[in-house]
């Protein structure tokens, strides 16, 4: 083509998905992508309907399954949008964005999502200042996380449950084949938890014979989800929800609404013998029978001494001092029954 010949034609933009994490001076971040899933993508070719309905293009050396090694560049691709304007180029992209998951390790897409929205770089107004004069909008504190985020995790637990029960392959009809909530006059209420960060959620979920309902901080809604594989729909009552939830052993990686929300998992039977202090508290990880108490009111211990016993499921788990302080009352006696959660000691750190 001559100069004359040459023309511009729309606006494109181009975001560089990167293993790093912001939040640490975007500081690599290596490890194997564990799940990688990205928005639909076409060539771009000459003329404005070559594009084609997602006018995405991307520049990548890597699949699911590849490790990130600090030996290279972590870039993992490019990500080209095109539009016919920069504000239709600018919507594009953070839909790619909001389609473009990983897990495995830290990555740019969630900064890369803020970025792209601020009103700095929407105007165009850019210099090497831009992330310096935006701090607050690029680097926000962690969002709480809402009842649809907290639906969809819960629903993946409930189905990978499903997938793992045993199946009594001589017996179709072996009562073992049902991993319902059935209970005999009566419904079932589990108690969930998960690890956000700091924070601990807690969760409900309660069964009848009219359904199930989840309980969460405070907000109560009706329960019922549809998954098809990592794809899950989740019915609230009033409200629905739509994401992706990815697991990695006890983690949780759900994206919904463009947003991504790491949560983990906190299996009961997993920490059972792990000491649970909440303001000076240790309480039973599960119903049990006490079978040993090693202290006495008064009775000064360091972090990580064994203070009680229980027996549950067949196992004994150890009940042991979250820090050095004293055991100002113990509650319970060799022989007692406790439910779970029941308050076993009281501790002063």
């Amino acid at each position: 083509l001559t100069q004359d010949q040459l023309r511009i034609d729309g606006h494109a933009l181009e975001a560089r998905i990167y293993a790093e994490n912001p939040d640490k001076q975007f500081l690599p971040s290596t490890g194997t992508l564990r799940f990688l899933r990205t928005p639909p993508a076409v060539q771009f070719m000459r003329g404005e309907d070559a594009h084609g309905p997602a006018g995405i293009r991307i520049d990548a050396g890597v699949r699911e399954g590849d490790t990130i090694s600090p030996f290279y560049d972590p870039m993992i691709a490019k990500l080209i949008v095109w539009g016919k304007d920069r504000d239709e180029a600018l919507a594009r992209m953070r839909q790619a964005l909001a389609s473009y998951h990983v897990v495995g390790l830290s990555t740019n897409v969630a900064f890369l999502q803020r970025l792209v929205s601020s009103e700095g770089f929407c105007t165009a107004d850019l210099d090497t200042g831009l992330i310096e004069r935006n701090e607050k909008v690029l680097f926000p504190p962690p969002a709480p996380v809402d009842m649809e985020i907290i639906a969809l995790a819960v629903a993946a637990l409930l189905d990978r449950e499903n997938k793992e029960r045993r199946i009594d392959a001589a017996d179709q009809h072996s009562p073992w084949t049902h991993g319902g909530a059935w209970r005999l006059n009566s419904g079932a209420s589990r108690a969930l938890r998960f690890g956000y960060g700091e924070q601990v959620l807690d969760v409900t979920l309660n069964t009848n014979a009219r359904g199930s309902t989840l309980y969460y901080a405070g907000m109560a809604g009706q329960f019922s989800a549809q998954c098809q594989a990592d794809d899950i729909r989740v019915d609230l009552g009033t409200r629905r929800a739509h994401g992706q939830v990815h697991l990695d052993d006890e983690t949780f990686h759900v994206f919904s609404a463009g947003r991504h929300v790491t949560l983990t998992w906190l299996d009961p039977l997993a920490h059972a013998g792990e000491s649970e202090s909440e303001g000076g508290k240790l309480t039973a990880p599960m119903p049990g029978k006490v079978i040993a108490v090693m202290v006495e009111a008064g009775s000064t211990v360091t972090r990580g001494a064994p203070l009680l016993v229980m027996e549950a499921m067949k196992m004994e788990h150890t009940i042991s001092a979250p820090a050095d302080g004293v055991v100002s009352e113990v509650l319970y006696g060799i022989g007692e029954q406790v439910t779970e959660g029941a308050q076993l000691l009281a501790f002063e750190a």
